[in-house]
């Protein structure tokens, strides 16, 4: 892997968390993705948005390692990782969440967590740990804290020792989030998160993942079809359609691109995410 120093996706501005230059993708005849350029800075939320079939889970693929491009590259705290694995993607500081929680049903919130914070310090234990129960009862203290303040800022605490098959499914997704943000990512992709939820459940996840950039100072992607959620989190976004971005600004620029309205969004779904 080669060293670099991973600039914001139009050449210029501080060095990225995360960042996919000139990223082109092909599934025989088709071109899912063509000349993508994608950068998250630090302690920022970023989101990425687009119609069904723009292209957002294969730049999603791309970006976390499930697929490599056919050109381009994609870096990760200056290190080049377009043909990196996943899992040493995960060790160099990215995590993500799926569209589906991905869960084991018997475990408690808590033991998630731990399992988590394990796999990331105590690595050579994680084996025993999944197999042998009792092992999660022995935590240390540095492990306890972390658990604890995790706990707390996902609003977790009351259903920690509850196994999560019998939680509702926004509060799953705080798991995940929580899950991913025990391993010390540097930045988390969240894979539609918002997915069946109802508005409560939306609004509590929204103040989870503000909560989580302003304490923990970690940076996240966000893939996502409820607009309003998106236009009220992210401090940038970035709009695909047919594989390409079509625009990326800020919030208040990308509801009022022509472009976006036509190709997205629609003045009634601008005006639902202006409300």
């Amino acid at each position: 892997m080669t060293i670099t120093e991973p600039l914001a996706a139009n050449g210029t501005g501080p060095p990225a968390v995360l960042s996919a230059h000139g990223v082109t993708v092909r599934f025989g005849g088709l071109t899912a993705l063509s000349e993508v350029d994608i950068s998250i800075p630090a302690g920022a939320l970023v989101g990425l948005v687009g119609p069904n079939g723009a292209g957002k889970t294969t730049l999603f693929g791309v970006m976390s390692g499930l697929l490599h491009p056919n050109k381009g590259h994609v870096n990760l705290l200056g290190t080049d990782v377009t043909k990196a694995t996943c899992e040493t993607r995960a060790r160099l500081g990215l995590a993500r969440t799926f569209q589906q929680p991905e869960l084991f049903l018997d475990l408690t919130v808590r033991e998630h967590l731990v399992l988590a914070y394990r796999v990331r310090h105590y690595r050579s234990r994680l084996w025993k740990d999944v197999f042998t129960a009792g092992c999660l009862k022995r935590p240390d203290p540095a492990e306890t804290e972390r658990v604890d303040s995790l706990l707390e800022l996902l609003s977790l605490d009351e259903v920690a020792h509850q196994p999560v098959r019998v939680l509702p499914l926004g509060t799953s997704r705080l798991v995940e989030v929580g899950r991913a943000l025990a391993t010390a990512p540097a930045i988390v992709l969240l894979d539609e998160p918002s997915a069946g939820l109802d508005r409560h459940e939306t609004e509590r996840l929204s103040g989870a993942l503000r909560r989580t950039v302003m304490e923990e100072k970690v940076s996240l992607l966000l893939v996502e079809h409820d607009v309003a959620m998106v236009l009220s989190l992210t401090s940038e976004i970035y709009v695909l359609d047919f594989g390409s971005v079509i625009a990326q600004g800020p919030p208040a620029e990308i509801r009022e691109n022509p472009e976006v309205r036509a190709a997205y969004l629609g003045d009634e779904d601008i005006a639902i995410a202006a409300s």
